[in-house]
C-alpha cells in the first residue's frame, strides 16, 4: 500500500475488523485507511479475492493479523462456516467490528427481486457469523431495494415486509440495536449518484451505544462530513463531477499507447503521465502512485458502436438514463444506459460496463476510469480479465464487476472514522 495510506493509521487506536462478502477490498480499504486493522476476510470468488490479496495483504503489509488456522485464500462464507466454525467461537467477543455487505441482486430495483434468490440466503449467513462472532459493531451494506417488499415475487409471508426489518429483528434478537438509512454517498465525495441502504449494529451493552446518547452513529458522520470533506481537499458543498473524477484520463487530452496489462492484444491506453487538467479529486486518487496504474483499457468499439454512442449523446438528455421513447427511436433494447453529464457527478457505477457512456467521447469507461468514480486509488491494482462473457459469466468475477460491486473506499473511510471514536476504549466521541 502507498505510502499515503500506510501514514493514515498511525496514531490511531488499532481496533479489529472482518470483512465477510469483501470483494475486491473497498470497504476494507476505507476501514484501514480509518484506522482499523484487519483479522481476516472472507470472499469466495478468485478473482476478487486476488485483487484484495495483491493489494492489502501480500508483500508483508501489515494491515491483518490473520490467524493461522485460516489459508489466505478464497472460501465461500458456507465452507467457512462449516469449516472453521469452531475457530470462530473461540474468537467470540474479541473482533470489534464485523463489516459485510451479501450480494445486492436478489434486492435490486433493476432485477426480478424473488424472496426466494438464493444469493438472499446469504444475509442468513452473514446472521451466523455474527451469533459466533458476536462482535461489538456491525457495518452492513446494501442497494436500496433491501428496505422495500417482495410484492410481485414474495412468499405470503413476507409479500409485505422489507427484509431490511426481518435483519434488523434477527439482531435485535441477537442482542444489537440497529441504525439504518439510505445515504446519498455523493455527499462524502463519490462522483456517483449512488444511494445505498446502511445498517449500523451496535451491542446493547457495549460503550459505544453509551456514548451515543441521543444521536444515531448517522447524525456523527453528518456532523463529521464537512471537515472529513475538508481534509481530502473537497467541496463539502458543490458533489465531484465526472469530469471533476477522470478529465485527466480524455483520449483527446493524451498520447495513446498499447495496453500491456492482459492477454489480448490491440487495445490502447492514455499514456498516464502529469496532466495540464487537474482538480483536487484527481490530485487526491493520483496520491502516492509511483507507476503508472493498470486497467487503463480502452474499449475496441465497432464503427457502429460508436454511431450508436454518438447519437446517444448528441440527441439525448445527458446525465440521466435514456427514455423508453429514445430507446424506441434508436431501436435500443438496452433498457438501461445512461450518456454522462461532464459537469455533475455519474449515474450508479454498475457490474455492466455499457450501462454508461462517457461524457465527451462515443465509448465505455475504462475500469480505471469507474475505480476513480468509485474512489479507489490510482495506485490501487485490479486483477483477472476485464469482462467475461457465456458460460463462465457465472463462475468468474472481471475487473469491471469487481469495480461495480464495491463499495466506495472513501465513504468507508467517513464511516470507519465515526466507528473509530464511538469504539474506542481509550478516549469518548466529542
Amino acid at each position: 500500500m502507498s505510502k499515503h495510506n500506510k501514514n493514515s493509521i498511525t496514531n490511531k487506536p488499532m481496533l479489529t475488523f472482518c470483512d465477510v462478502f469483501a470483494g475486491c477490498g473497498g470497504l476494507s480499504l476505507g476501514l484501514i485507511n480509518a484506522g482499523w486493522k484487519g483479522t481476516f476476510a472472507i470472499e469466495h470468488n478468485a478473482d476478487a479475492f486476488n485483487t484484495y490479496k495483491t493489494n492489502l495483504i501480500s508483500n508483508n503489509k501489515q494491515f491483518f493479523s490473520w490467524p493461522q488456522w485460516l489459508p489466505i485464500e478464497p472460501i465461500s462464507i458456507t465452507s467457512f462456516l462449516d469449516q472453521y466454525g469452531d475457530n470462530l467461537n473461540n474468537l467470540k467477543g474479541t473482533v470489534d467490528l464485523l463489516a459485510g455487505g451479501p450480494p445486492c441482486q436478489g434486492f435490486s430495483l433493476a432485477g426480478r427481486r424473488t424472496h426466494n434468490d438464493p444469493r438472499n440466503a446469504l444475509t442468513d449467513e452473514y446472521l451466523r457469523i455474527v451469533e459466533k462472532l458476536n462482535p461489538r459493531i456491525l457495518v452492513f451494506e446494501n442497494v436500496q431495494g433491501y428496505t422495500q417488499p417482495f410484492k410481485k415475487n414474495g412468499d405470503e409471508k413476507y409479500k409485505n415486509i422489507p427484509y431490511s426489518f426481518l435483519i434488523i429483528e434477527r439482531l435485535e434478537r441477537l442482542g444489537y440495536k440497529s441504525f439504518t438509512k439510505i445515504v446519498n454517498l455523493s455527499d462524502y465525495g463519490i462522483p456517483q449518484t449512488r444511494k445505498r441502504f446502511i445498517l449500523v449494529g451496535i451491542r446493547e451493552n457495549d460503550i459505544a451505544l453509551t456514548r451515543l446518547k441521543e444521536r444515531t452513529p448517522f447524525d456523527l458522520l453528518e456532523t463529521k462530513r464537512k471537515q472529513f470533506l475538508l481534509n481530502k481537499g473537497l467541496s463539502s458543498n458543490t458533489p465531484v463531477s465526472c469530469s471533476d473524477a477522470i478529465g485527466d484520463l480524455e483520449i483527446k487530452k493524451n498520447e495513446l499507447i498499447d495496453n500491456d496489462d492482459c492477454h489480448t492484444k490491440g487495445f490502447k491506453k492514455v499514456l498516464y503521465r502529469s496532466s495540464d487538467f487537474t482538480t483536487a479529486f484527481i490530485e487526491l486518487m493520483r496520491k502516492d502512485c509511483d507507476s503508472p496504474p493498470n486497467s487503463m483499457r480502452l474499449p475496441n468499439h465497432a464503427p457502429s458502436t460508436v454511431r450508436q454512442f454518438r447519437r446517444i449523446m448528441d440527441t439525448c438528455v445527458s446525465g440521466k438514463a435514456i427514455s423508453k421513447e429514445d430507446r424506441t427511436r434508436l431501436g435500443i433494447r438496452k433498457h438501461a444506459i445512461t450518456p454522462l453529464n461532464k459537469g455533475l457527478p455519474s449515474s450508479t457505477i454498475t457490474t455492466l460496463p455499457d450501462d454508461a457512456i462517457h461524457y465527451s467521447e462515443p465509448r465505455i469507461l475504462t475500469v480505471r476510469e469507474n475505480a476513480r468514480l468509485q474512489t479507489f486509488p490510482d495506485w490501487y491494482v485490479f486483477t483477472g480479465s476485464y469482462t467475461t462473457g457465456g458460460i463462465n459469466r457465472k463462475n468468474t468475477c472481471p475487473r469491471y464487476t469487481q469495480v461495480g460491486n464495491a463499495v466506495p473506499p472513501l465513504f468507508a473511510e467517513a464511516l470507519g472514522l465515526v466507528l473509530v471514536n464511538l469504539a474506542s476504549r481509550e478516549v469518548s466521541y466529542d
